[in-house]
């Protein structure tokens, strides 16, 4: 029954499919949205370490009314901005000390 369980336990992520050709098009550029109040020391070892472009994405914020901005985005391949990811998030846990719960 514990075996159930754990196969229904959804994840952020599980209701986008793999396609198969999005396997065999690994080398794509993907874009990571950076939320604002990463530190820019941060954001560039990660460009350097995973060899990212910096870019800019226009979103629309809601504070009071619905601002449009721009918010820095990493773009690269798919195992990079992975990593990428996981990176900033450590050095952030690290300086912050937060845990994933």
């Amino acid at each position: 029954m514990e075996d159930d369980k754990k196969e229904d336990k959804k994840f952020v992520g599980d209701e986008f499919e793999e396609i198969e050709d999005q396997k065999e098009n690994k080398d794509e550029l993907f874009d990571l949205i950076l939320p604002p109040g990463v530190n820019h020391t941060i954001i560039m070892e990660a460009v350097e370490k995973f060899n990212l472009e910096i870019t800019t994405r226009e979103v629309s914020l809601k504070t009071i009314d619905v601002d449009k901005d721009n918010l820095l985005v990493l773009r690269g391949k798919f195992d990079d901005i992975n990593e990428a990811q996981n990176y900033i998030y450590q050095k952030m846990s690290e300086k912050y000390k937060y845990k994933r719960s």
